[in-house]
């Protein structure tokens, strides 16, 4: 909801394709200085307490965005005020989150409920985009706002109920590396990443797709309003389609766990990543364009979740928070190939942007597989 509400809001208040590139790339900022501290601190404290307390922030945030709309005193500035101000939160929240799940199943069970989990999310995803363009079509902006704060406020009251199993081993209260400093901390989580090389490979994945392709979702508002003409409802269900197929992608991977072939499918979901996103992006249609975004979101979900549940299957649980968190500065990939969409676009219009990004992303893909074959073989 919130991708979608701002997107909106922004394109509402400058009208500038470049301005929605920028909203997202402010948001990497965040996530570069602050994510390896964010990871130290789900391996070091309550990782419950880091859920429940970065929830509540969110709803905050949401709830005063929503107030100035209201008003009538929203600015520009203020959307990029409160983007870096949830960039902040989600930097502290995702780890955290994240870890829980690997602390509170078996490891033969992680792919499942990694899978279980995405279909959780998906379900949202894929009833969210749709939900925020009725309520901007009805309420305005504000209103989307003030549903998304309540349904934060909502989420840390459920979070406030958890509990550890009673041989968690801390998960929930986090593990015991006090011993030392916050600066060696990050370091050495660093150090591991880059020397298990399945943990490296995973990562570059994620990166190369988060630059190339997972942004094209930024320009999405021009898709909508100027290419196939639906306005803010026609974007959320695009976004939707994707949702739904990214639910099918997530039961898929819930149902089957571990008997999938981890590294091959993720390499191969990405490269048709890239290749139905150019296919989107040549559509002058809508209804063939929400099929296609259908199938973007059965790829995404295969090349994200994999990557997720890969990361956390070869990293030891006094390291998730810090693996984890380096897994999420994703998000500063993410933010800065959303701002090179926005150039782009200004440059050479939103079609041609997303067609060329897309046919990048899939050709490195290939290369990884090609150049690293120990890829396709990780279970």
């Amino acid at each position: 909801m919130d991708q979608v509400t701002r997107g909106w809001l922004i394109y509402e208040l400058t009208d500038s394709a470049l301005q929605l590139g920028l909203v997202r790339g402010i948001q990497a900022i965040p996530f570069l200085l602050l994510s390896p501290v964010a990871g130290s601190v789900a391996d070091r404290y309550s990782r419950k307490m880091q859920v429940v307390l970065t929830q509540i922030a969110n709803g905050i945030v949401l709830a005063a965005t929503a107030a100035l709309i209201f008003t009538g005193q929203i600015r520009p500035w203020h959307v990029y005020v409160t983007a870096v101000a949830m960039a902040i939160v989600q930097v502290f929240l995702q780890p955290a989150r994240a870890a829980l799940i690997s602390d509170s199943v078996p490891p033969n069970n992680l792919t499942n409920a990694i899978g279980l989990n995405a279909v959780v999310f998906n379900a949202a995803r894929s009833t969210g985009p749709a939900l925020a363009g009725v309520l901007i079509a009805q309420f305005g902006t504000g209103g989307a706002y003030s549903v998304q704060a309540l349904f934060f406020f909502l989420a840390t009251i459920w979070t406030t109920q958890l509990r550890p199993p009673e041989d968690s081993g801390g998960g929930l209260l986090g593990h015991s590396v006090h011993g030392e400093s916050f600066g060696r901390s990050i370091v050495e989580g660093w150090k591991f990443s880059w020397k298990n090389e399945i943990v490296r490979t995973a990562l570059l994945v994620v990166m190369f797709v988060s630059l190339f392709i997972g942004p094209f979702t930024t320009l999405l508002p021009v898709f909508a309003r100027d290419i196939l003409q639906v306005g803010a409802t026609g974007q959320g269900l695009l976004l939707t389609a994707m949702g739904v197929g990214a639910m099918c992608s997530a039961v898929l991977i819930a149902s089957a766990g571990d008997s999938l072939p981890r590294g091959m499918l993720m390499l191969v979901s990405v490269m048709l990543y890239g290749v139905f996103t150019v296919m989107f992006a040549l559509s002058p249609w809508f209804w063939p364009s929400m099929v296609l975004m259908v199938i973007i979101g059965l790829c995404h979900v295969h090349s994200h979740a994999l990557v997720q549940t890969v990361i956390q299957s070869y990293s030891p649980p006094e390291f998730r928070g810090r693996t984890m968190a380096i897994f999420h500065m994703s998000q500063v990939v993410l933010t800065v190939g959303a701002m090179l969409y926005g150039a782009l676009s200004s440059l050479i219009g939103a079609q041609w942007t997303v067609a060329s990004m897309g046919a990048v992303g899939a050709l490195i893909m290939l290369g990884i597989s090609l150049a690293l074959p120990g890829a396709r073989s990780i279970r």
